[in-house]
């Protein structure tokens, strides 16, 4: 019954995210495409990861932790004012979140597979944990809580906690987190102002 839990929270993810796509097409939202980019690509490869470790249902939220950004990263091309302008440290992060990856391929070991995605997703991370926390209003809120709900209802199928299985879940947790508190410190600092 508890892998049901799951699905809940795929598709609370993907309805959180859906409000995000909508104001990035409206060009309200600002997505960073370098950290996008990188958040499809690295859990499309910590997916197949903790798959063959046996995580099973729990490799769920990884799935839809690249599949949905995937999704934004795309709808920012469709309005031409809902990008965030790229600077050296967006494509300095983006480089060596890609070699990070690249590192992984060469190995073929799942527990290093899933680290490195980690490493990768993080650096990939910090150009919008920055811009959450100095421009909030470029970002939404919807899609990072939907992630938390997507990743947290992993804990509810995983049949053994291994770190295949729980790592990259409890990571999105913290990222989602920490880029929730810039973007609301940012909104309360400026309903304060007014």
């Amino acid at each position: 019954m508890l892998q049901y839990l799951v699905f809940v929270g795929a598709l609370v993810n993907l309805i959180g995210s859906s409000f995000y796509i909508s104001r990035t097409l409206k060009g309200v939202t600002k997505p960073n495409r370098v950290s996008y980019f990188i958040w499809a690509l690295a859990p499309m490869i910590a997916f197949p990861a903790a798959l063959s470790d046996g995580a099973g249902w729990a490799a769920l939220p990884i799935f839809m932790s690249g599949f949905i950004p995937l999704l934004i990263f795309l709808a920012s091309f469709v309005n031409k004012s809902a990008y965030w302008k790229l600077g050296r440290f967006d494509y300095a992060c983006g480089v060596i979140s890609i070699v990070a990856l690249v590192v992984w391929g060469m190995t073929g070991n799942p527990a290093l597979a899933v680290l490195l995605a980690i490493v990768s997703d993080t650096l990939a991370s910090l150009p919008t944990v920055i811009k959450s926390w100095r421009f909030p209003e470029t970002e939404y809120w919807s899609g990072y809580a939907g992630a938390i709900v997507g990743a947290a209802s992993a804990f509810f199928v995983v049949e053994s906690f291994t770190f295949t299985a729980v790592a990259f879940p409890i990571y999105l947790i913290v990222i989602c987190g920490i880029i929730l508190l810039g973007i609301f410190r940012g909104r309360f600092r400026l309903q304060a102002s007014v």
